[in-house]
């Protein structure tokens, strides 16, 4: 495909990487980068970047590599522009929707892009004569999404799937702080309701995909092994924030269990002592919670049509990670009352506003989430973050701007208690005044694996996240191992039960056809880690001093097991989301400014 304009509408965290390498993208034949076109709404809040594309800048903040450079040089040679006239798109060969999606309650929240798709529908009627342009939706969709929603759209638009234009869908895979790169190295996936449409794209992207691979598949395969992504890392992280709650309760290092556990996994990377790597291991590493646009609400597009069926989802181990993610700001506060009391009448900084390392995005922060129980306890509390601007919408909207400060000395002045909520590179500077002290610094909680105990020999109090001081015994390695093969098979069960449901549903032809071996494979090629266990049996976990994982259990309780060991503990079940920690340091629910329930 020799595509002479594209036109890309919404310049964000997808958009904006997508629109800069197709504007500097030199054809396979030599022939030169098309033209590109931006499209943003003029709106209050993002008005402005219209403005910054033209005048050469990135509106997108935080640490980018490379993004900053190939956007100046993209506008200076006139193969890049932006405007806020949608009507830009009506003579374009391609039009790429990057608009974000969300959820509202267990339904996707598709506001802001049918809006954007209006625009463009109604531009593409106005196309020239004899010319059928592709449509690429690169936001997240719940599946079902282009059969049921977007393709009778655009034909009330006079626009047929496959006659008038091609519509695709082609989920990003890009994250914050690695843009540029995520775009050339990670494996991309293009879809379409047409079989021609995959093709099509797939010729399209292999001139920015540079060194991943370009995956040709059906649009319902796309939208499960996208949400499947994100759910299945959901789960990851909210298993190993039950194993790092239980770690703190029985005083245990859970990064070396978490080491141990993947090497008898086969599954480990070099995260456990470095906050700045993503963990890509069995076990993750837990912090002081889930953020971001995309994990938050994944897992239930992925479940959003088997529930608006009444499908069976009380085991659901998807649905049920969502408690337990959403639980450890909660936990985190927990963490700091037993090791340095209340918060209550103290002055409490939290480090990190932005819900990932070196990042701008305040999407779901769960540092905001912290901060505000922080501030409802009766602590005097001060966020910063070196990358957060301070009109954020999210700062706003949680009534925490006027608490906010880009000034470190500031954040610091008189606090009794500092939280790390965010890996920024910028704090590990603070190393030395940390541990060191000042005249009200009483003590230190790490909820985001950005220093050791070793770090600190000062006066100052170190606590953190899974920062147990006994080393796991061989039998705990072990139970959390069979727990986390529960977990994994217990997924794959879940999935493919949403399969069989979605193909009955929703596979209109041969081609839409989802074959669940195929997600397997297609979920794999994600960096991040995403394989997918085969469906089959769930074998019996092996308990800890009475422990099982909440998520253990409920895959045990889905699946078909064997009879149990006799020989084996028996388990004590725990429901997801509600291991705090050691009961013996309960804080009575006068105490607390948000709904427990029984051992939180």
């Amino acid at each position: 495909m020799q595509p002479k304009k594209i036109a890309v509408v919404g310049p964000g965290i997808v958009g904006m990487p997508m629109a800069a390498l197709l504007a500097s993208a030199i054809g396979s034949d030599g022939s030169p980068p098309p033209r590109v076109v931006v499209v943003q709404r003029n709106s209050r809040t993002s008005g402005w970047k219209v403005d910054a594309i033209n005048a050469g800048k990135s509106p997108i903040g935080g640490v980018e590599p490379e993004l900053d450079r190939i956007v100046a040089e993209s506008v200076a040679n006139g193969s890049l522009s932006a405007t806020h006239d949608t009507e830009a798109c009506r003579d374009a060969d391609v039009v790429l929707v990057c608009v974000q999606t969300d959820k509202t309650g267990l339904a996707p929240e598709y506001g802001p892009l049918m809006q954007a798709l209006e625009g463009v529908a109604t531009a593409l009627r106005k196309r020239p004569v004899a010319t059928r342009p592709v449509v690429i939706i690169e936001s997240t969709l719940a599946p079902s999404t282009m059969e049921s929603v977007i393709r009778p759209f655009f034909a009330s638009h006079g626009l047929v799937d496959g006659t008038d234009v091609l519509l695709a869908n082609s989920p990003n895979r890009v994250m914050p702080g690695r843009l540029v790169e995520r775009v050339a190295e990670s494996d991309k996936l293009v879809a379409g309701l047409h079989p021609e449409t995959p093709v099509v794209v797939a010729s399209l992207y292999r001139r920015i995909v540079s060194r991943g691979r370009v995956m040709v598949t059906n649009s319902l395969t796309a939208e499960i092994v996208k949400t499947l992504e994100n759910a299945y890392r959901d789960v990851r992280i909210a298993f190993s924030a039950e194993i790092a709650r239980y770690c703190d309760r029985i005083d245990v290092d859970y990064f070396t269990l978490r080491d141990q556990v993947n090497d008898v996994l086969a599954w480990r990377d070099e995260a456990s002592f470095d906050g700045g790597v993503v963990p890509t291991g069995a076990l993750l590493v837990p912090t002081v919670g889930v953020g971001g646009h995309c994990l938050p609400k994944d897992g239930i597009l992925l479940w959003w049509r088997a529930l608006e069926a009444g499908h069976p989802s009380r085991n659901s181990l998807i649905l049920a990670a969502r408690g337990v993610n959403d639980a450890s700001p909660a936990a985190t506060v927990r963490l700091a009352r037993m090791e340095l009391g209340p918060t209550s009448g103290r002055r409490v900084a939290v480090l990190g506003a932005a819900y990932r390392f070196d990042s701008e995005d305040t999407r779901n922060s769960p540092s905001l989430v912290l901060a505000n129980l922080l501030r409802d306890s009766g602590a005097d509390v001060v966020v910063h973050d070196p990358w957060v601007h301070e009109r954020d919408a999210n700062l706003e909207r949680l009534g925490l701007t006027s608490r906010f400060t880009r000034d470190i000395d500031t954040a610091l002045a008189g606090a009794s208690v500092v939280f790390l909520a965010t890996a920024h590179r910028a704090y590990r500077d603070l190393l030395p005044l940390l541990r060191n002290g000042s005249s009200t610094l009483e003590g230190v909680i790490d909820a985001c694996n950005l220093f050791h105990a070793s770090d600190f020999g000062g006066r100052v109090r170190y606590a953190g996240i899974g920062r147990g001081r006994q080393a796991p015994d061989s039998y705990l390695v072990r139970a959390v191992a069979s727990m986390y093969r529960a977990v994994a098979r217990g997924v794959a069960n879940e999935v493919e039960s949403l399969v069989r449901f979605l193909n009955i549903r929703y596979a209109s032809s041969l081609f839409a056809r989802v074959d669940f071996d195929e997600v397997r494979r297609l979920a794999a090629t994600c960096s991040t880690g995403c394989d997918i266990d085969r469906a089959g049996p769930v074998e019996p976990v092996e308990s800890h001093a009475g422990f099982v994982s909440g998520l253990a259990q409920l895959a045990v309780d889905a699946g078909v097991t064997h009879a149990p060991n006799s020989s084996r503990a028996p388990a004590e079940p725990v429901p997801p989301g509600i291991w705090f920690g050691n009961e013996e340091a309960v804080v009575a629910d006068r105490d607390t400014p948000w709904p427990l329930t029984p051992l939180q």
